[in-house]
């Protein structure tokens, strides 16, 4: 009797060790749930973090703002519908096409262009922009144009000659090419009665129409452009003052910008576009890209 007492309760025992060894793993399997989400989490809070980041860089990024002149026709000024347009500017908005930028005008006052681009107002310097004399101040787009620093008279100034211009009134846009130029040629700019600094060239052509001065140092592109539209008689003179060619100017060391907006005028020359949008303008092909 004692024998089958003692046999049952081992068994009861075994029973009992072994209902306690079943349930063990049960706390294990709720300790562990929580380690295998975790990383799922994490994942997730990586790839938002990613796309926030693409998203910032891609807004950043999605605009190209042109600095330009609005007083410099033919390549950047303020249209009769109240738009901004001009040959530059027509180039840029392709430009900003092809690379799928917003384009955004962004008119400038000329002599405070390097403070727009240094504090990133602007991306780029383009509206006439002479690179010579300048190479080492901005990171450039290879020329996409020529040209020359000339002198408009009036038909009946009696001046036809640079030696005619002595004792004369010329005036000149602040900071432009052709101030640059006469700074240069002390032994023409000092036989001058007096050399006149405006803010802009259509101010210089009221006042060489009113006779306050004789005449106009600037582009010649600008020029022939200028007196077409004002239906006038000015006369550009033979001799050029200098030869220059005009690039896009980008803040000193901006490549990858500069490298893009190369690509797009190199895809634009090659594909007719260029010498479209010139001959809208000039009536021939002035560019020189791909040439």
């Amino acid at each position: 009797m004692k024998k089958r007492l003692v046999s049952m309760m081992t068994v009861a025992a075994m029973a009992i060790s072994l209902t306690a060894c079943g349930n063990s793993p049960a706390p294990a399997e709720t300790t562990t749930a929580p380690a295998e989400t975790a990383p799922a989490a994490t994942e997730t809070q990586a790839a938002e973090t990613e796309a926030a980041e693409s998203e910032a860089e891609a807004t950043e990024s999605g605009t190209f703002i042109v600095g330009f002149d609005q007083d410099f026709p033919p390549m950047g000024f303020l249209g009769d519908d109240g738009e901004y347009t001009g040959f530059d500017l027509e180039l840029a908005q392709e430009v900003a096409k092809r690379l799928g930028l917003t384009y955004q005008p962004q008119p400038i006052a000329w002599d405070a262009k390097d403070m727009e681009l240094e504090t990133g107002n602007i991306d780029c310097i383009w509206n006439g922009f002479t690179m010579n004399g300048r190479e080492e101040n901005y990171t450039w787009s290879d020329p996409y144009m020529d040209n020359t620093q000339i002198f408009v008279v009036a038909p009946d100034s009696g001046i036809a000659t640079l030696a005619d211009l002595t004792g004369k009134v010329v005036e000149v846009q602040v900071d432009s090419s052709a101030q640059a130029a006469l700074a240069d040629m002390p032994e023409l700019a000092d036989t001058f009665k007096d050399l006149v600094v405006t803010p802009d060239y259509n101010t210089a052509f009221m006042d060489l129409e009113q006779g306050a001065v004789d005449a106009i140092a600037m582009d010649v592109t600008v020029a022939g452009y200028m007196i077409q539209e004002r239906n006038s008689d000015f006369v550009i003179l033979e001799e050029s003052i200098s030869s220059e060619v005009y690039g896009i100017g980008f803040q000193l060391g901006n490549t990858e910008l500069r490298d893009k907006v190369q690509g797009a005028l190199e895809e634009m020359a090659a594909d007719g576009t260029l010498k479209t949008i010139s001959e809208k303008w000039f009536g021939t092909d002035v560019t020189t890209v791909g040439k």
